[in-house]
């Protein structure tokens, strides 16, 4: 197998894409504590993947339970340098419509999660750039397979991550349309935050399933919501398929060397223990 994979983070659905050959699932330890769920390898298009179920197996874990630390320090693990995420999302526009993809290039944060969003601390002080948040080489990829596949898509936006369970009220959904936001979600920010600093080549397919709250005529409900989810996963699963041979066999994009100037804490300073928890993404700095 090549060492350099190709991960995939999204629904329980997801895996069923047709020619995903050469399944097992591969249980990952971390430092961090345990993943959404083992994690399914095999093969798509002759490239190898690592696919997670964001949530588990059976939709167990909540958004703000998620441990991204996990998941993405298990998918550096296995070897994966790029990173396909597909999400749910409320649209805050009127031009994203129901089952339209968004292939966002911003976040706005509202969370509260921040030091769960990194791997450094305990004696490795680290800052990565962050102002283009999302991988741009994977970004233009999916959405020009988007296109060419007749899907709805739209080029960028930004989506602003809360942290639920509750969706949003009234006031809230207002303020984010009055912004000029565009798509409201629950989960990807911190995903998107540790692949920088793992230097994974990460991007998001934001699927809308409804308006959120903020339109008068259009109130989130669960029932709308999972029967938008199982008609975008058909159009995700053609995508994430399509998309997957047109990725560089090798990592050379910006976020595969992200960490180049990101340390200010001096290597002679760095406590073993988190060096040893961190080694899948220092090996090469140390």
């Amino acid at each position: 197998m090549s060492k350099h994979k190709i991960g995939i983070i999204g629904g329980t659905g997801l895996y069923n894409i047709e020619g995903f050959t050469h399944q097992k699932w591969v249980k990952v330890k971390t430092p961090f504590g345990s993943p959404s769920d083992e994690l399914l390898t095999g093969k798509i298009a002759g490239r190898d993947v690592v696919f997670l179920p964001r949530h588990g197996r059976g939709h167990k874990i909540l958004p703000s339970e998620l441990n991204h630390r996990a998941n993405i320090w298990a998918m550096k693990k296995l070897g994966v340098q790029w990173i396909i995420s597909v999400s749910a999302v409320g649209s805050l526009q009127a031009k994203y419509r129901p089952c339209d993809i968004v292939v966002i290039d911003q976040f706005l944060d509202r969370t509260k999660q921040s030091t769960n969003h990194t791997f450094f601390g305990r004696g490795i002080v680290a800052h990565v750039a962050f102002s283009s948040p999302v991988s741009e080489e994977l970004r233009k990829i999916i959405f020009q397979t988007a296109k060419a596949q007749k899907a709805r898509a739209h080029d960028g936006g930004t989506y602003v991550c809360m942290e639920g369970p509750a969706f949003s009220t009234r006031a809230e959904s207002l303020a984010n349309h009055r912004a000029g936001y565009d798509v409201i979600g629950m989960t990807n920010l911190g995903e998107a935050k540790c692949a920088r600093e793992a230097e994974i080549a990460y991007a998001t397919m934001a699927m809308a399933t409804d308006y959120d709250c903020w339109k008068e005529d259009e109130h989130v409900t669960l029932d709308v919501i999972i029967a938008n989810l199982h008609r975008n996963a058909d159009t995700a699963k053609k995508i994430v398929a399509a998309v997957i041979p047109q990725i560089p066999a090798e990592p050379n994009w910006k976020a595969h060397s992200a960490l180049n100037h990101a340390f200010l804490t001096d290597k002679k300073f760095w406590p073993k223990k988190t060096v040893a928890e961190l080694k899948p993404m220092l090996a090469k700095y140390l």
